[in-house]
């Protein structure tokens, strides 16, 4: 019961939902960006044992008090209040931060991979500052984690699959960005081949679907293409959900037992994953029968990233480099503002 009361927020004030609804959309925005871990952001904002605690809280027990009709004990047991304000700033940002991130992406994509670069380098340090005494195990885990992390880097992308069982998978996997500090679930599903089918084809057509009903024109269900998408966003998110809970309660388990190896592999994986958001890199795309692949917005897809070294003496550099320190800067201001919070 004691760690209930730590941990379940059930009377907070506006502005601590305020903030509960901002750091959704920090998370939410960097699942969808490739190499940027949503998990990651949710340890670094404080409040990531609160949410794997939280979808740990979904099971049996809470089915049966939904089942009954216990929806006031429902909402309470599974710590709805933080759970309702987290996800709905996530699910906000797919449709809003995340497109001024893909806009910026486009534009100013060095910059941009030089502000995450340095935003991840700071979490490694927020994280690894606290740790405590690394003994021979925990630094074994430390390398596996860096080791995991940058193979997941190189790896070559397959080709885009919409076969409904591996959409399932890809929702299992695609969501343990939310739940593994340092695992980009965007870019294991590039990896997997489905990131433009899932989180950008299917997920502008769903939100054209939404306009379509509620400007009352019902005729979009007859159209084929956009019910596909329906069915494949809806299987992806059913996967996502199971996957959400299925991943939490294993991660519940293991941080209540292996608290030290798991924030030692945490740590490693994270820094491993910065060969993702490695700033400099060429951009490569799909490129078949003697032209670019597109998606549906016009944009080609991606298929896998280039990474080289970057001159010393360039304006783009120098600019790039103030953006790995703005990036830095940003975690340690979270990490200042979050102490002096607690005093």
């Amino acid at each position: 019961m004691g760690r209930e009361k730590t941990i379940i927020q059930r009377d907070i004030s506006f502005s601590q939902k305020v903030s509960l609804f901002l750091k959704g959309l920090a998370m939410g925005a960097a699942n969808k960006v490739p190499g940027v871990s949503g998990g990651a952001i949710s340890y670094v904002l404080g409040f990531y044992e609160q949410l794997i605690y939280s979808f740990k809280k979904i099971n049996t027990k809470a089915f049966k008090l939904l089942i009954n009709g216990r929806f006031k004990i429902f909402y309470n047991y599974i710590n709805g209040q933080f759970l309702l304000l987290i996800m709905s700033g996530s699910i906000f940002s797919y449709f809003s931060i995340s497109l001024v991130l893909d806009y910026f992406l486009q534009h100013f994509e060095l910059y941009v991979w030089s502000w995450f670069f340095g935003m991840i380098l700071g979490s490694v340090y927020y994280i690894a500052k606290d740790f405590g005494v690394w003994t021979k195990t925990t630094l074994i885990f430390l390398l596996i984690g860096i080791f995991l992390g940058l193979a997941i880097s190189f790896l070559t992308p397959a080709k885009e699959n919409d076969n409904l069982w591996f959409v399932f998978l890809c929702g299992i996997i695609g969501v343990s960005g939310m739940t593994l500090p340092g695992l980009s679930g965007s870019f294991i599903l590039i990896l997997l081949g489905n990131y433009v089918l899932l989180l950008v084809d299917s997920v502008n057509a769903f939100l054209q679907i939404i306009i379509n009903i509620l400007n009352g024109n019902f005729a979009v269900f007859s159209d084929a293409i956009k019910i596909r998408y329906l069915k494949i966003i809806t299987v992806f998110a059913t996967g996502s959900i199971f996957g959400l809970v299925t991943i939490s309660h294993l991660l519940g388990y293991v941080l209540k037992h292996y608290n030290k190896i798991v924030n030692a592999l945490i740590i490693g994986f994270i820094a491993g994953s910065l060969g993702i958001v490695w700033p400099w890199k060429k951009t490569i795309y799909v490129f078949e029968n003697s032209q670019y692949l597109i998606d549906q917005r016009g944009n080609k897809i991606i298929e896998n990233y280039e990474r080289y070294f970057p001159e010393i003496i360039s304006l783009h550099t120098l600019i790039s480099v103030i953006f790995i320190f703005i990036g830095f800067g940003l975690i340690l201001a979270i990490e200042y503002y979050d102490k002096k919070r607690k005093k």
